[in-house]
């Protein structure tokens, strides 16, 4: 009965499409069974799934990386796509847009060491005395007006590279965040803190993301959000991130937009929003 109402399922939402059979063996599919229970255990009815193999591929212009469940997809993939296009197959994953990737027994380790290092060498700052923070926790930067100006230039690729590393540091996003404001006219307070970041990472180049095999695929979203913490136009940063399992896949540093929330609710809005990242 569970499999039926999942194959009524199917044709109500009309998420199949009646194809012929290619010259090929079919890839064929399985079932799981499972009962769904209450809070104390009790079952309350059974479920079927539909389930079969996958294959997921993501193109960057020229750059391409697929993950399968089946061998057979990524060989017929390679054979596609080698038949049309002139391309290289670089085998198991390593190293794509900066971001090294190490895949081993128990999970997948992601990280931007190499992009580090030759970050804070082009700045200057590999020598620079290592720090255990990447901002004080007391910190509030403002424009400084009456400060002495230094080159925006410079000032704008620091922030630029910081912001690329962002996609595997977490830890530094709210701190490069606030130091981002500041782009138009910086100072040079605004220069000593992006410098601390930089130090910051001189003593930490090896930290990245981990994702452990066999995890569960609980999601968990966390928001919170300071209160009229910029002293320049008094405005709330938000922060929220968002955990499949044990596994950390996205998290924002932003600033409210008073105008449109009493403070009470701006909270709530962010838990909102941390939501849409869910299911929107």
């Amino acid at each position: 009965m569970a499999m039926q109402k999942e194959l009524n399922n199917f044709t109500r939402n009309e998420v199949w499409t009646l194809v012929k059979r290619p010259r090929q063996n079919v890839i064929g599919t399985k079932w799981i069974f499972h009962n769904k229970q209450d809070e104390a255990g009790v079952m309350i009815r059974n479920k079927a799934r539909h389930n079969n193999d996958i294959f997921v591929c993501q193109i960057y212009v020229d750059d391409i990386i697929f993950g399968y469940t089946n061998k057979s997809f990524s060989e017929e993939f390679s054979r596609m796509m080698t038949k049309r296009f002139e391309m290289s197959m670089m085998g198991e994953l390593k190293f794509f847009l900066g971001l090294q990737i190490k895949q081993l027994k128990e999970g997948t380790f992601i990280c931007q060491t190499r992009y580090l290092k030759d970050m804070v060498k082009k700045f200057g700052m590999e020598n620079a005395k290592p720090i255990h923070t990447p901002m004080p926790s007391n910190s509030h930067i403002d424009l400084n007006e009456q400060g002495k100006d230094v080159d925006q230039k410079v000032y704008r690729s620091i922030i630029g590279s910081l912001v690329y590393l962002c996609a595997s540091r977490p830890d530094i996003m709210l701190s490069v965040c606030m130091c981002a404001r500041f782009q138009a006219a910086p100072k040079e307070c605004h220069l000593v803190a992006v410098k601390r970041i930089l130090r910051y990472l001189v003593h930490t180049p090896n930290l990245g993301l981990w994702y452990p095999k066999g995890a569960r695929f609980d999601l968990i979203g966390y928001a919170d959000a300071d209160y009229a913490g910029c002293k320049v136009d008094r405005k709330s940063t938000s922060g929220t991130c968002q955990f499949l399992g044990r596994s950390l896949v996205s998290w924002s540093s932003k600033k409210q937009n008073p105008s449109l929330y009493p403070p009470p609710k701006q909270n709530m809005f962010r838990r909102g929003v941390v939501v849409f990242n869910f299911f929107g």
